[in-house]
């Protein structure tokens, strides 16, 4: 049936630098396809109009703003990945805090083996989960 909800991220001229960071970290990532603004947009060539990547097999859409006004993202909405093993949280978190921050450190959690919550270098709220062993 395929995915009906996709997240839709915004970014203030760094959509392609983040694309190629985040499937850099990801097993299962690539970027989809990109539209630029083109020579219409003068100045703004390179910037992103419309692009899907995909994290884990999860896609995403993004865009590079070009309005001018400058929105932030905030930890209030944020990405939550269930990892599959140990090797892979400390990965991702080391990668994805790196430039950025901590807003949770990578630690034992009631619900899980390891959990940390971290702000990317773009702004972007990650929660990173590896859960407790059923059984």
């Amino acid at each position: 049936m395929g995915q009906k909800i996709t997240t839709f991220l915004m970014f203030n001229g760094k959509a392609e630098e983040a694309m190629n960071f985040y499937t850099s970290i990801f097993d299962g990532s690539e970027i989809g396809h990109i539209v630029r603004h083109g020579a219409h947009a003068v100045g703004e060539e390179e910037l992103i109009m419309h692009a899907t990547f995909s994290l884990k097999g999860q896609t995403f859409m993004c865009l590079d703003n070009n309005n001018g006004d400058e929105h932030k993202f905030t930890p209030a909405m944020s990405l939550f990945v269930t990892c599959d093993t140990e090797e892979e949280i400390e990965h991702v978190f080391e990668q994805l805090s790196e430039g950025g921050a901590v807003l949770m450190p990578l630690g034992p959690l009631p619900m899980s083996e390891k959990f940390a919550w971290v702000e990317d270098k773009y702004g972007v709220s990650w929660q990173l989960n590896l859960p407790k062993a059923v059984g």
